[in-house]
């Protein structure tokens, strides 16, 4: 017998294909925005906490403090938008060069990088990693759209939570950490140091699956392995020199931030103008717009990271 699915009781109507595909990959957009709100969030409470604990930082902590939470819904469905829209393509080239340039930082991080701002400069690229690892890991599975529903549902239920969990610390932690007697704010109190540390192995272990995701979904457009050099070589060597620029970028104020943005997407868009197809230009471009709506909505946090 064949198994219940989404859609197989309709009619095999023109196009219904198209509309289920469009439907799924908006889900997967809502995926990887959910992901994204939940790391700005988690982050905004741990930059609170360590504002609140410098009192040299307290301007800042009125400025995390400040940001309009109503502007939250509005972001992610933006963002989720956007995801649904980046083909599969442009969304792996864009995970595996912050995997790159994620790599050097890493690596530098004794010379004075700080990791909570390479946090904040992944959020479209973790965005692009759900999307893609979500991709890849659903091809081809019989309840495909149920899968995507039964995710969207558990990740837009995760990241509320943990905007209520930032809402809650910005109004109520100064008070609830001298009287002691809200479990939240004595467990952040106790714990809140070691979530940097959380969010490194949960976006080791996301990028790692989308790494391995990204490749398999460029790899399979190509028919030969000579066509797959032509593409990988160019590709290669675009992202050495972008992740060296990116180095020698880094540790500045957020003006730097925007404009590596405008160098890494440029610099795709030239590759992709020689080795892409047409849809991939436009694909690019809405990567841009992505890029910077995270960077915008983040500046406060950004600030905060740099001066820290």
């Amino acid at each position: 017998l064949k198994m219940f699915s989404l859609g197989s009781w309709l009619p095999a109507f023109p196009g219904l294909s198209w509309g289920w595909a469009l439907l799924d990959a908006l889900l997967q957009g809502l995926v990887g925005a959910c992901a994204v709100s939940v790391l700005c969030s988690l982050l905004k409470v741990y930059l609170y906490i360590q504002c609140l604990n410098t009192p040299e930082r307290w301007a800042e902590k009125e400025a995390i403090g400040a940001q309009r939470a109503v502007l939250e819904p509005l972001h992610v469905l933006v963002l989720t938008g956007v995801l649904a829209l980046v083909g599969s393509r442009v969304a792996a080239l864009v995970v595996l060069e912050f995997s790159l340039r994620a790599i050097s930082t890493v690596l530098s991080l004794g010379k004075g990088a700080h990791s909570s701002q390479l946090y904040l400069l992944c959020q479209y690229s973790l965005g692009c990693g759900v999307s893609c690892a979500l991709s890849f890991l659903l091809e081809g599975a019989p309840h495909r759209s149920w899968n995507l529903a039964l995710a969207a549902g558990l990740a837009g239920l995760l990241a509320l939570q943990c905007r209520r969990l930032a809402r809650h610390v910005c109004a109520l932690y100064e008070l609830h950490s001298r009287a002691r007697y809200c479990g939240i704010c004595i467990l952040l109190l106790s714990a809140g140091h070691r979530i940097p540390r959380l969010l490194r192995n949960a976006l080791a272990v996301t990028f790692a699956v989308a790494d391995l995701a990204a490749v398999e979904l460029i790899n399979r457009d190509f028919l030969s392995t000579a066509e797959a050099v032509r593409f990988w070589t160019p590709l290669t060597i675009c992202y050495t020199l972008l992740v060296v620029y990116m180095q020698e970028e880094s540790g500045q104020s957020t003006g730097p931030a925007f404009r590596t943005v405008l160098v890494r997407m440029g610099g795709l868009f030239i590759l992709l103008l020689t080795v892409g197809r047409w849809t991939d230009i436009l694909h690019v471009l809405l990567s841009l717009l992505g890029e910077l709506w995270c960077l915008f909505r983040a500046g406060v946090l950004l600030e905060s990271c740099w001066r820290q």
